[in-house]
């Protein structure tokens, strides 16, 4: 869930609409990216951004049905985008990254 969520007390409405989906997991974790809009992609604040979300990307790895997730996704695609970084870049798996509608339709075997 992304912090820019919170803020705007949006609440888990992804979370809610995944979990409906028959024969899925959905695990949410709460924890800043580091991501922070475009602090994460600056040249001079990226090892930062990817150590303030090294906490994040190791919770998402430890799946709690056992192996790492199939898929990662966020609210946020630029957070998505330093949570698939983080994963690749700590050596955590290989899970896809997939915007949460894509889920959705996968899902639902639409093209």
């Amino acid at each position: 869930m992304p912090c820019h969520g919170r803020v705007q007390n949006i609440g888990r409405k992804t979370e809610e609409l995944l979990k409906l989906v028959p024969g899925t997991f959905v695990h949410t974790s709460e924890r800043c990216s580091g991501h922070a809009g475009t602090f994460g992609v600056k040249k001079a604040y990226h090892e930062v951004a990817m150590k303030i979300g090294k906490p994040l990307f190791k919770r998402m790895a430890e799946h709690p049905q056992g192996g790492a997730p199939d898929y990662i996704s966020s609210d946020c695609p630029l957070g998505g985008h330093h949570i698939a970084r983080g994963f690749e870049r700590n050596a955590l798996g290989a899970p896809r990254l997939a915007h949460p509608l894509t889920l959705v339709r996968m899902a639902y075997g639409l093209e």
